[in-house]
């Protein structure tokens, strides 16, 4: 068993949503984040003061998945999530050992 922890801009959500549906995997975890980046700098500001925003909101996906399954899952997430740019989509893999 593998733990895939993939972090995805919230536009492409969907899309790989519906992928995972169609591969049958119906169960997996989905949390809001923010990602602290260089490249999406603004320039706002707050009572006249002035500062740099660049937080990203991003959304993690963790699935569980069994060994064979695994690069299908990386393929079909990557596949969409990719843009081109290195930080619109990083997918981790870490062994997964269930306690009972």
């Amino acid at each position: 068993m593998k733990h895939i922890e993939a972090v995805i801009h919230q536009l492409k959500l969907q899309e790989v949503r519906n992928a995972l549906d169609d591969m049958g995997i119906e169960d997996f975890m989905e949390s809001a984040i923010m990602c602290h980046t260089h490249h999406n700098r603004q320039i706002m500001s707050f009572r006249g003061a002035k500062f740099v925003a660049n937080i990203v909101e991003k959304v993690k996906l963790e699935i569980i998945a069994a060994d064979e399954s695994v690069e299908k899952i990386i393929e079909a997430i990557g596949s969409i999530a990719r843009t081109g740019r290195r930080e619109d989509c990083r997918i981790a893999i870490r062994p997964y050992l269930e306690v009972t």
